[in-house]
């Protein structure tokens, strides 16, 4: 059976006062070529916690003291050129719990990383893209969000505050995307893909930004051409989704479109929640 994830106790708070902790997630496009993007998000954003996807790059190079120097801690799971992710705090260092997505001991992708912080458990992931589809990638894409289920399973059976947060790469509803039928035979909007996604949130855990703005379209992917962020030409693939203990602490969820405006920018744009802890 496998062991059930602790809250390691030197970062439990255990006294009684609430503040409000905002976290957020930004798949950054590239650490090194848009660090200068980050650095100004996070001293703009401000955000307590901060999950990263996409760093492509190795764990030597990834630029841990430039992040020190803004303010944060951090833990990583670098590769080359692909995937990568990493958990940046303000607010205490990050307690790695865990490194890679169980299930696979042969995946060599860098894809999730897990920690506590303040007493919540954040799993940050960067889901495969699956495409072109069908084909081996797609394959690999819902093999992983099957072990993604388990897990997830897991966390919601040890009662510990959790969240898994990140680019998921997968389009729930048609609400949540520009143009429906221009996405039609992409993996981000495969049936597969929604089913399974939509099978992993009613485990029981909550849709954070969904849930508090249920009717907007909202969009956190832009491309680059056709002017789409101009047009908000966009989609929504990235997702923060909290347990239910921990969704009871849910006061405000949104996207921060500002940084996509920028130049030389990441084609996503950062979501972010606020709890009362």
């Amino acid at each position: 059976m496998a062991k059930k994830p602790t809250v390691p106790k030197k970062i439990v708070d255990k006294s009684r006062a609430t503040r409000r902790l905002r976290i957020a997630s930004y798949n950054i496009n590239g650490i090194t070529t848009r660090l200068e993007v980050l650095l100004r998000w996070l001293g703009e954003f401000q955000p307590d916690i901060a999950c990263l996807q996409e760093l492509k790059t190795l764990d030597e190079r990834f630029p841990v003291e430039a992040i020190e120097r803004a303010g944060y801690s951090s833990i990583w799971h670098g590769q080359k050129s692909w995937n990568g992710v990493a958990i940046l705090s303000r607010v205490g260092e990050p307690v790695e719990t865990r490194r890679g997505l169980p299930g696979d001991p042969n995946d060599s992708h860098s894809r999730y990383i897990e920690a506590a912080v303040c007493g919540l458990l954040i799993g940050n992931l960067y889901l495969p893209n699956g495409n072109p589809w069908p084909g081996p990638k797609f394959d690999y894409k819902l093999g992983w969000m099957d072990r993604l289920h388990l897990h997830a399973q897991e966390l919601l059976d040890s009662g510990i505050p959790a969240m898994l947060i990140g680019d998921f790469n997968v389009i729930p509803t048609d609400q949540d995307v520009y143009k429906p039928e221009r996405w039609a035979k992409d993996a981000l909007a495969s049936p597969e893909a929604k089913a399974k996604f939509a099978k992993l949130v009613a485990q029981g855990w909550v849709d954070a930004i969904r849930t508090l703005h249920p009717d907007e379209r909202i969009y956190t992917f832009w491309h680059y051409w056709r002017n789409a962020f101009e047009r908000n030409s966009g989609i929504r693939i990235d997702h923060a989704l909290l347990s239910p203990s921990l969704a009871r602490k849910l006061k405000a969820a949104g996207v921060d479109r500002t940084p996509r405006g920028w130049e030389k920018t990441s084609d996503h744009a950062p979501i972010w929640v606020e709890l009362e802890v």
